[in-house]
């Protein structure tokens, strides 16, 4: 899976055929909670994982803040491939 971050904010899935399909991002909290849920971590565990403030993630799950740009991104590709993502940023995967 390739995504992009597009110059007006939104994030594309680059699809086989090069066409894109733009990620829904319309509940970024809910979002924020399901990748987090799938990959089995608490909070402390993810923000350790991804290298944010807990606080960061508390934020988005609790809708007073959104991820932006390169975290939305970040977010898609957990979400998609998680143990790569993870290998990515040299972690290995809590269970």
């Amino acid at each position: 899976m390739r995504v992009r971050l597009k110059a007006d904010g939104r994030i594309v899935e680059i699809l086989d055929d090069g066409s894109e399909a733009t990620v829904d991002t319309s509940d970024p909290a809910r979002f924020v909670r399901q990748v987090r849920a799938r990959c089995g971590l608490t909070q402390a565990a993810f923000a350790a994982q991804i290298e944010v403030p807990i606080e960061t993630i508390r934020n988005w799950e609790q809708g007073k803040r959104a991820p932006r740009g390169p975290a939305r991104a970040l977010l898609k590709l957990i979400d998609q491939a998680p143990d790569v993502a993870f290998a990515t940023l040299g972690k290995k995967r809590a269970s």
